[in-house]
């Protein structure tokens, strides 16, 4: 007799097995007549232009991260509105504490400009020596 963990080790391995033979047979029965346009890039129907190693600009990264953050975090609120009132004040509260951290969150990102999609280009301060105000004393004496 197996046991609930056995069961789902046989369901794993079954869907594993399924996925392996899929494409064990797919290498089998596909022609195998590479060209010139099948070997390149696929641009969304396009003629690719240029290199595909295009280095894209890390703000795309940083927006899509940003996104996936706030919008699990909404996500959660769905069924916080659902039940709130099941639960009186201290589910409420629970519920406002959440949205004061997630618009703190939000606060903080706009803050650093992370939301802002051109940034400002940095200006690097400059140290301006006064020559009168710097005292060498070199000694040679031991």
């Amino acid at each position: 007799m197996l046991t609930e963990f056995g069961k789902i080790f046989i369901f794993i391995l079954i869907a594993v097995l399924f996925v392996v033979i899929a494409l064990i047979a797919s290498k089998l029965i596909r022609p195998a007549r590479p060209t010139r346009e099948k070997n390149m890039t696929y641009e969304c129907g396009e003629t690719p232009e240029g290199s595909p190693w295009v280095k894209f600009n890390i703000r795309f990264y940083v927006v899509a991260l940003i996104f996936l953050i706030f919008d699990v975090e909404v996500v959660l609120l769905l069924p916080w509105a659902l039940v709130y009132k099941e639960f009186g004040m201290f589910g409420f509260l629970t519920g406002a504490i959440f949205l004061a951290l997630l618009g703190l969150g939000m606060v903080y990102e706009w803050r650093k400009g992370d939301l802002e999609w051109a940034r400002p280009k940095l200006i690097p301060p400059k140290l301006i020596l006064d020559k009168n105000k710097i005292d060498i004393n070199v000694s040679t004496e031991n």
